[in-house]
């Protein structure tokens, strides 16, 4: 789906507050429900129920918990499992810079709209067209994946404790699988699928021989290294429509 950046215009139509609220429930509960793979797994890393939850309660970025308790659950270093975590989450400051713009909330409020700045709400308030849709999409799904996200990532915890070994039932592969299954749908251009790949071959071809937690760290290069190359492709191509 291609995303609009939402312009503030009284000239812009206007979207239904009902279409707005049911477009973020729809991503608010299909994400949250994932929390349930991340109780599970963290719960089959080591970390307590307290611990567990309160990750989900704090920190709420998807991605970075999964990655630092599954590099906690390979047996890394818990600095080294922080850090890839870090730099996974590093994306949410980027998004609330574009945010704040667009939802001009009053100052004593932002501090805790931070809390939501993720992939999803900055996904469904950059869908929409005016302000007030903006504020409606960003806190309906900033409001329906936290609450959906931390009780569910209560009862996986809760069941994988009830359930014991969670290696002997596969579920410790529950929390990669649904982190491929929501960055999949988003990798829509040539680079993107580049960027995936690499960091993919980079991650896996090192995992032998580095630490737990390392590979991540170093497949985050994959960006960078793409987007080099591909500006000397591009570089190479306009020299040679000159001559």
């Amino acid at each position: 789906m291609t995303q609009q950046t939402a312009v503030p215009d009284t000239n812009v139509p206007e979207k239904p507050d009902a279409a707005v609220v049911r477009d973020a429930l729809g991503v608010g509960v299909a994400v949250g429900l994932s929390g349930f793979a991340f109780g599970v797994t963290s719960a089959g890393s080591g970390l307590t129920l307290l611990q567990t939850c309160a990750l989900s309660l704090l920190v709420f970025t998807g991605a970075s918990q999964f990655a630092l308790v599954g590099a906690l659950a390979a047996g890394g270093n818990p600095f080294t499992a922080a850090a890839g975590a870090f730099f996974l989450g590093v994306r949410n400051a980027f998004y609330g810079l574009r945010l704040s713009q667009l939802l001009a909330l009053p100052r004593a409020v932002r501090p805790f709209a931070a809390q939501w700045v993720i992939d999803e709400t900055t996904a469904v308030a950059l869908a929409q067209p005016t302000r007030r849709a903006v504020r409606i999409g960003f806190t309906v799904t900033g409001l329906s994946l936290y609450v959906l996200w931390n009780l569910t990532t209560l009862l996986g915890a809760l069941g994988a404790e009830a359930i014991g070994d969670t290696d002997a039932w596969g579920l410790d592969a529950a929390g990669p699988a649904v982190f491929l299954a929501l960055l999949a749908p988003m990798l829509k251009t040539s680079t993107e699928r580049a960027v995936a790949g690499l960091a993919v071959l980079l991650g896996l071809g090192l995992l032998p021989v580095l630490p737990a937690g390392v590979p991540v760290l170093v497949a985050a290069l994959a960006a960078p290294v793409v987007l080099w190359a591909e500006g000397r492709r591009k570089g190479g191509a306009a020299g040679e429509e000159e001559r």
